[in-house]
């Protein structure tokens, strides 16, 4: 049976300090050099998936950014990019205007990814910027205004704020078509911090799972997650595993209930039932 193997991985794959154990690592080369075929499927970018997964003997395309991009690694090149419509855009910025908030703005121009920012206003965007410099050596470009920057080539939009900020905004861009949103919570964080991502209707997990899916023609495809952002994937897939620390509206959706993402669950679950 052809089968591909999907994981989110933060809260999934990761341990708490966002990295693979030393058991996880081991088990995915072991499975993946005998043939198992893997990927992920993650909100992250290109910039900080390589430096978490490197070293895993990863064959396959991996979807990012909730399915923007589909990232050929062993090319360094997008093999599928859904870009925010223009327009959209326009009232998006517009929006966090009204609601006083700022983020990080993503685009890709000739396989190359700029993450644009205006501010840092508070502690939470200056950890995620600053993690992203230390760790992955991503760099960023500051501007004054994102209405500066040129929209035929943005993929993305993401927010970090509390729930109470980032609500209102939320709400009237339900109206704004073209665009879909993951909302969750930051499963990494103290206070209730939540992240607001943006980006192209056409841009999901569900459709990125569809499109390998037709590309490599796998009859069935498992995937495992933990978050709401999750749930487009699982809807892709034939079986789907949730961990034990996934949010309830998940585990109502997965198959199998596996161990937790401190517990390996996923690498443990694959070693016994990967073909």
């Amino acid at each position: 049976m052809n089968t591909l193997y999907i994981s989110d991985l933060d809260g999934t794959l990761l341990n708490k300090e966002a990295e693979l154990s030393e058991y996880t690592r081991n088990t995915l080369n072991e499975l993946i050099n005998k043939g198992m075929k893997f990927t992920i499927a993650t909100a992250r970018s290109a910039a900080t998936v390589n430096g978490i997964l490197k070293g895993i003997h990863l064959n396959l395309p991996v979807i990012l950014m909730n399915g923007v991009l589909i990232y050929d690694f062993n090319n360094k090149t997008y093999i599928n990019i859904e870009y925010l419509p223009e327009e959209s855009l326009t009232f998006i910025i517009s929006t966090l205007k009204q609601y006083h908030l700022t983020g990080f703005l993503y685009e890709i121009k000739q396989d190359t990814q700029t993450t644009y920012y205006e501010r840092l206003d508070h502690k939470a965007q200056r950890d995620f910027y600053e993690e992203r410099v230390r760790k992955y050596q991503k760099p960023f470009t500051q501007v004054s205004d994102f209405s500066l920057v040129s929209p035929e080539h943005i993929i993305y939009l993401a927010l970090l704020d509390r729930q109470k900020n980032l609500e209102p905004a939320y709400e009237q861009l339900k109206s704004c078509p073209g665009i879909a949103m993951a909302y969750y919570k930051d499963i990494y964080s103290e206070e209730e911090l939540w992240y607001l991502e943006i980006f192209s209707k056409a841009a999901t997990k569900y459709n990125a799972v569809r499109y390998l899916r037709n590309k490599y023609h796998y009859e069935t495809i498992v995937g495992f997650g933990d978050n709401l952002n999750d749930l487009p994937l699982f809807k892709a897939c034939d079986i789907t595993c949730a961990v034990k620390n996934a949010k309830d509206e998940l585990k109502a959706a997965a198959n199998y209930i596996i161990d937790s993402n401190t517990e390996d669950g996923v690498a443990r679950w694959l070693s016994m039932n990967a073909n």
